[in-house]
């Protein structure tokens, strides 16, 4: 079994490391704490099976589809089209 950081951890699952923090200590991931410096130091045990099994807990951002900024430009100016309508019904009621 190899040991990393909780730092190390969240960089290389691409995670804040306030979730890896509660993966720890909710059990998710095993942890060893050693005593480094006079400091406990939290340290994840990386096996294959856990590997496994956290990987398909994480929200995967690369299956998305590409995010397209013309495509999100014409959806906006087709909402701002529909509150201009409504703002001109507004006006007409008052």
């Amino acid at each position: 079994m190899e040991k990393m950081s909780l730092k190390a951890y969240a960089v290389k699952h691409k995670l804040s490391l306030f979730n890896v923090v509660k993966m720890s200590k909710s059990g998710q991931v095993p942890t060893e704490t050693v005593q480094e410096n006079g400091k406990d130091v939290i340290y994840i045990l990386i096996d294959e099976e856990v590997e496994k099994k956290v990987n398909q807990t994480i929200v995967s951002t690369e299956n998305n589809a590409p995010y397209s900024l013309r495509k999100e430009n014409v959806r906006l100016k087709k909402e701002i089209e529909k509150l201009n309508e409504e703002i001109i019904a507004l006006k007409k009621r008052v």
